[in-house]
């Protein structure tokens, strides 16, 4: 199936997989308006929506699409702030969705209810995981995003990751800070700079590209748990309280 990001807002993208016979998978349309040009446009139509979580930048498009497409599957875990959904999703569903399945993960930590597609060798993370960086908790705990993290980074490395929004030069600054010395991090960098200057997504990367260069899935690494001892004063006890640090060190952070 073919993939576009389109652009939502000022930094957020919806996704939509496309398939030969002009069917397509819409993932977190925060907006209704790019849905409808990219369809009209390109000669798609929705057949159904994945949604990964409750906040309106990710869903408030739903209903002006069930209002073009009635019959629209729209797939959403289990919360009473996703009030448009048609059918409920929780950990270890499939769906089989226009000749393609996706499993269902939860993955708690921006939101309790949270949950990402893995499917046609691509994962949407919403906002759990992004290139060089990860989500804001406003819900979970620290332990539970890093274990989120760590359930998406098992993952094949060749999965393509399509994350919620571009943030990827903005987390770039803070994992160079981190990370000063990482080659391959230096190298995404200069990757991704050159794609928005041409007016490119950075999206979707790999997953073997983000455990080379995003400091939230190294938190096993001795460079940079070395840095957020430097930065907090005392010694993380295991990789969750490395993430911790990360996390709030990455909240206070200017460039």
């Amino acid at each position: 199936m073919r993939l576009s990001a389109l652009p939502a807002f000022e930094d957020n993208y919806i996704w939509a997989l496309v398939s030969e016979d002009g069917r397509a998978i819409v993932v977190d349309p925060g907006q209704a308006a790019p849905v409808l040009a990219a369809a009209a446009t390109q000669g798609w139509t929705p057949a159904a929506v994945l949604l990964t979580h409750h906040h309106n930048d990710h869903i408030g498009g739903v209903p002006e699409l069930l209002a073009h497409w009635p019959q629209l599957a729209v797939y959403a875990p289990e919360d009473p702030r996703i009030p448009s959904a048609t059918h409920r999703v929780a950990d270890g569903d499939r769906l089989e969705l226009l000749g393609a399945t996706f499993e269902v993960l939860a993955v708690p930590g921006h939101t309790l209810s949270h949950v990402a597609y893995v499917g046609s060798g691509r994962l949407f993370c919403g906002d759990t995981l992004f290139s060089l960086g990860c989500g804001r908790m406003f819900e979970g705990t620290a332990p539970q995003m890093w274990g989120s993290l760590r359930r998406l980074a098992a993952l094949p490395g060749q999965t393509e990751v399509c994350c919620g929004h571009e943030y990827t030069l903005g987390n770039a600054a803070f994992a160079l800070h981190v990370d000063p010395a990482n080659a391959a991090l230096q190298r995404r960098q200069q990757e991704a700079q050159a794609m928005r200057d041409a007016a490119r997504p950075t999206l979707p990367t790999t997953l073997s590209t983000e455990q080379a260069t995003n400091p939230f899935l190294r938190t096993a690494d001795a460079g940079i748990q070395a840095a957020v001892a430097r930065h907090t004063g005392q010694t993380p006890a295991d990789e969750a309280e490395v993430f911790a640090g990360l996390r709030q060190w990455k909240d206070g952070f200017r460039a």
